[in-house]
């Protein structure tokens, strides 16, 4: 099988290379263009953390390390893709992290003095990608396209974090990934669900217009207010499927409508699967998942974090999760794939209710309740600081 296109995006630190990966496959998604972005460096960084007030992203950012073992994983994922990648590899990739180049089929790459350029040019060209653009990056300035050959080359500027950039120069670098990426997104979806494990797979765009969830371009913006809507309209307790683009809050819901029927996810990294099966009770000190405990007047705030910044899937099943509390509630945050995320709120669901955070709302989104009082789709507001008081708002 013809694997799709993997552009990696280089460069020395602080170039904006984050910055503008969101910007790419923020307009991507308004396109329409099915792809998926696997950050392949552990900084604690993703598309929440250009959505968030950046002090709170200081707070709740964690950094990993890149061990061999996560090299091998990002490796292993990128090898497997499921849709076109864009794959940011930080600013300092160590020898042994060069060889998530090797996955790779193109390069974008962001610099900002000849001695960084040459630096990362030699490293790219040794790893066969085939470059797409060589760009440096100024914070301040005017785009400025230099050569529209096939190598894209000129001046990018206005990198900022809490924006997307915009211009001449990245309007052409968007028209060259949109090229690149120009599957038919239709083809996509249909292949991608004829392949789900269940009968009822549900695709997350068609829904959202079928309860009217607006659009910006061609990505659905779910609220919470559009969750008890959702939840009336698919069938409970029966096998389901979930595709498509949507937040946390979102995929737990559902998986918690199904059980104790099976519940499938498609991950871009993985294809379908399940969420996996975790068990209540003492965490290891050294196991791959941990949680942080933060007891409230009312409910208990679980804070999920990964010391290795990756967790494999296949290792998930089995993992020990603290204990629910007996007629509390209970909030579930951290930076986890949402594969886990549904493993959680299954685990969970016996609680009076659960709420699951999302950073750019500030607060968690209560999924299930068996009191009534907080309701579907309410918030649970968070403080920057997991340790302080929540309170809840409609």
């Amino acid at each position: 099988m013809e694997l799709f296109p993997a552009i990696l995006i280089g460069g020395p630190p602080h170039m904006g290379k984050s910055v503008l990966t969101y910007s790419l496959t923020h307009a991507l998604r308004e396109r329409g263009i099915q792809h998926y972005v696997l950050r392949a460096y552990p900084d604690g960084e993703g598309d929440w953390s250009n959505e968030t007030d950046q002090r709170l992203v200081r707070r709740i950012r964690v950094k990993g390390q890149g061990t061999p073992q996560w090299v091998d994983r990002i490796c292993r994922d990128i090898a497997a893709r499921h849709l076109p990648l864009i794959v940011d590899v930080g600013g300092r990739p160590t020898p042994d992290q060069e060889r998530i180049f090797d996955g790779c089929t193109h390069t974008i790459l962001l610099t900002g003095d000849t001695t960084a350029h040459d630096t990362w040019e030699a490293m790219l060209i040794r790893h066969g990608l085939l470059p797409l653009a060589d760009l440096r990056s100024q914070l301040r300035g005017q785009d400025r396209i230099t050569d529209a050959g096939p190598v894209l080359r000129g001046v990018i500027t206005g990198l900022e974090r809490n924006a997307t950039t915009t211009g001449p120069t990245f309007d052409a670098l968007l028209e060259r990934v949109t090229r690149l990426f120009a599957y038919d997104p239709a083809e996509l979806r249909r292949t991608h669900l004829a392949l789900a494990p269940v009968e009822t797979a549900v695709d997350l765009d068609r829904l959202a217009r079928t309860l009217g969830v607006p659009f910006t371009g061609e990505k659905a913006t779910w609220e919470p207010h559009h969750l008890p809507a959702l939840l009336d309209y698919l069938p409970e307790g029966i096998p389901l499927g979930l595709y498509g683009r949507a937040p946390n809050w979102l995929y737990t819901a559902v998986a918690l409508l199904a059980a104790p029927a099976e519940f499938y996810q498609f991950d871009p990294r993985l294809g379908w699967i399940a969420p996996p099966v975790l068990r209540c009770g003492p965490t290891p000190p050294d196991a791959p998942l941990q949680a942080h405990v933060v007891p409230q007047a009312d409910h208990l705030h679980l804070d999920f974090r990964l010391p290795t910044a990756y967790l494999d899937y296949a290792e998930a099943g089995g993992l020990f999760v603290p204990p629910p509390p007996a007629g509390m509630g209970i909030v579930i945050s951290g930076r986890i794939p949402h594969w886990l995320y549904t493993g959680l709120a299954l685990t969970y669901r016996a609680t009076p209710w659960l709420a699951v955070y999302q950073p750019q709302l500030k607060g968690a989104v209560v999924i299930h309740t068996t009191t009534g009082t907080p309701g579907i789709g309410d918030r649970i507001h968070i403080q920057p600081d997991a340790s302080t008081s929540c309170n809840k708002q409609r």
